[in-house]
């Protein structure tokens, strides 16, 4: 029976990798047992966060059905994406779930005028065909981002800012009237001084259009300001998901704790000051085929069941935390002295 209350609902996926031969290559999982999803009867900006090499944009891959994963399912809507084949079924999907990429001069061919783009959109998923009917659907998406189609009128991408770029690609996305917005690190390659007006603008899509959006980032500060949960992912996995707050001001998970010390203490009621980028750094590749907890070599509370055996889900503080620290049959032994981790990945 479809389950109607889940927009999106993501089902212990698996992507699996292989690289090099047949007999002498490696098993790489980008993406290893990660389950969550988004109600349908309530809209909310979900974060992904995650470092170069955590998994998140293949995640985003699969929630966009560029990619099937190799075990678990991607349900929209109760549908399982694997079922969707053929153009008038990835049409209707591409209609509810639109993209929003990291680099907005990429979405545009330089040679070509931003708005033929938008007025393409427009012919292929709101059924109209004559370019004067377009032109009010087109004009509206780009009010909702702050401009307007007499604004953009006959200029090519180079003649327009990056910020000016990126909002204009948040309202070609805009104009299917789609559910979901799959926003993969969105204001990386914006400035400073315009990063949060881009950011603030999903969260005028949540409150005044009621589009849920997926953001996928590095930056834990655009991720505190905008969120309702987040998902710190680790080498494939989440290691902790639940309400932004909670886990940013008080993360329970100690690779969650090492990202905090990178940015400012977070105050709820002074979001604002969560302005500054966060790289949350690049780490061995390594890390993706140790035995047991992807974080044990360089974890302060290291115990010898963490380089044994993967840890399991544990729901503490209104969040869930994979860490063996959190469970009854290890409490003592996370309570005795953390021995010292060598520097480096062994």
């Amino acid at each position: 029976m479809t389950d109607t209350t889940k927009l999106l609902d993501v089902q212990h996926v698996t992507v699996e990798f292989h690289t090099g031969g047949l007999l002498s290559g490696t098993r790489l999982l980008a993406v290893n047992d990660v389950s969550f999803a988004l109600d349908s009867r309530r809209p909310e900006i979900f974060t992904l966060a995650g470092e170069s090499g955590s998994g998140k944009t293949t995640l985003a891959r699969l929630l966009l059905h560029d990619l099937e994963p190799t075990r678990g399912q991607v349900l929209f809507e109760g549908r399982d994406l694997r079922t969707i084949k053929g153009r008038r079924d990835q049409m209707a999907f591409m209609k509810k779930v639109q993209p929003v990429f990291q680099n907005p001069f990429e979405t545009f061919s330089p040679l070509r005028r931003v708005e033929e783009y938008l007025f393409d959109t427009a012919r292929n998923f709101r059924g109209v065909r004559r370019r004067r009917d377009a032109a009010p659907i087109v004009d509206e998406a780009l009010r909702q981002v702050g401009l307007s189609l007499e604004e953009i009128s006959r200029r090519y991408p180079h003649e327009l800012s990056g910020g000016q770029i990126q909002r204009i690609s948040v309202a070609r996305a805009l104009i299917p009237q789609p559910r979901l917005i799959l926003a993969d690190e969105p204001v990386s390659m914006v400035d400073a001084s315009l990063r949060m007006s881009i950011v603030n603008l999903f969260r005028k899509l949540r409150d005044e259009q009621q589009v849920s959006v997926v953001y996928i980032t590095h930056d834990l500060a655009t991720a505190y300001y905008i969120s309702d949960r987040i998902a710190i992912m680790l080498r494939g996995r989440i290691v902790e998901i639940g309400p932004v707050e909670a886990v940013l001001d008080r993360p329970l998970h100690p690779y969650t704790q090492l990202l905090k010390e990178s940015v400012p203490k977070p105050r709820p009621q002074e979001r604002g000051v969560w302005t500054r980028h966060i790289d949350l750094g690049t780490m061995e590749v390594k890390e993706y085929g140790r035995v047991g907890c992807k974080f044990a070599g360089r974890c302060p509370h290291v115990m010898d069941i963490c380089r044994r055996a993967d840890p399991p889900d544990v729901a503490v503080e209104g969040r869930t935390v994979k860490c063996f620290l959190y469970t009854e049959d290890t409490a003592q032994e996370a309570s005795a002295p953390a021995q010292p981790v060598k520097t480096g990945i062994p």
